[in-house]
């Protein structure tokens, strides 16, 4: 009769991922609780994109009777317009996270979190986690609200998924960047300092306006922003056509720069780890 014994190393290492995963868990309501608990904080993460959609709708609608544009873009301007607002609403949200991230550790809270018996790692992961959360209801809502004044999501519930998978990615990509900032600076005022950048790279890309249609130095910016992309594989999803790229584009590309923005964001905790 042969009696096996666990690998003392394994059961550590799996007990130690049962805590992350816990923490992460714990600290990911924490956050998204406390968003909800903060609804003028949230709120423009909304009413922002919705707004710009309904001027770029109103102002560019006449651009869907070109023939390009139906063919190559989307069908209407109501359905080109959704992406640039899942963008938006997705960059105001992973901004505002991060400030609260640099808040907690401006208050001394962070401080608390680690003198406990919690996972170093699951207090980055659990705030990414939450806006990706955030990032999901904010589809969810955009989507049930475009749906609502005509725009129709061509491609079907696959689209949809699409929509969801790009938001999610894109907020863990934003949060991941934002967060790293918040750790390393510490103060609420420099991680929204760093929003207007965000915003001028957003407006320097086709999330409110066409690449085909732009000229000059903007359609440069525009070709190069990597927004740009993220966004166009967006729009593709309310077509009829589905393709890889599209799905290569708002997927691949957020998770890529997700990549690199928690190396930064746990590498950033980790040089506040060791000053303290």
């Amino acid at each position: 009769m042969s009696v096996s014994i666990a690998d003392p190393k394994m059961m550590a290492s799996s007990s130690s991922a049962r805590s992350l995963l816990r923490h992460t868990f714990v600290l990911t309501r924490r956050s998204v609780v406390g968003r909800l608990r903060q609804p003028a904080v949230l709120a423009p993460a909304f009413i922002f994109p919705l707004f710009f959609a309904a001027l770029g709708s109103a102002s560019f609608n006449k651009l869907a009777s070109d023939p390009y544009f139906t063919a190559n873009i989307a069908t209407s301007f109501m359905n080109y317009a959704v992406a640039g607002a899942v963008l938006q609403g997705v960059l105001f949200g992973s901004t505002s996270a991060a400030g609260d991230l640099a808040t907690d550790i401006e208050q001394g809270f962070f401080e608390r979190l680690l003198a406990s018996p919690i996972s170093r790692t699951a207090i980055v992961l659990g705030r990414l986690a939450a806006s990706m959360v955030v990032a999901v209801v904010q589809v969810v809502i955009f989507m049930a609200i475009f749906v609502v004044a005509g725009a129709r999501i061509e491609s079907g519930p696959i689209g949809f998924i699409g929509l969801i998978g790009g938001g999610a990615l894109l907020a863990l990509a934003m949060s991941a960047m934002m967060a790293g900032l918040a750790i390393k600076s510490g103060s609420p005022e420099v991680v929204q300092g760093a929003f207007p950048l965000v915003f001028v790279l957003m407006f320097l890309s086709s999330a409110f306006f066409p690449r085909h249609y732009m000229k000059g130095w903007y359609r440069t910016v525009a070709d190069w922003n990597p927004l740009s992309h993220i966004v166009e594989g967006m729009q593709g999803f309310m077509n009829h056509e589905l393709s890889a790229s599209q799905f290569a584009k708002s997927w691949l590309i957020p998770f890529v720069l997700a990549v690199i923005g928690i190396a930064f964001a746990l590498r950033a905790l980790n040089n506040r780890l060791a000053a303290s």
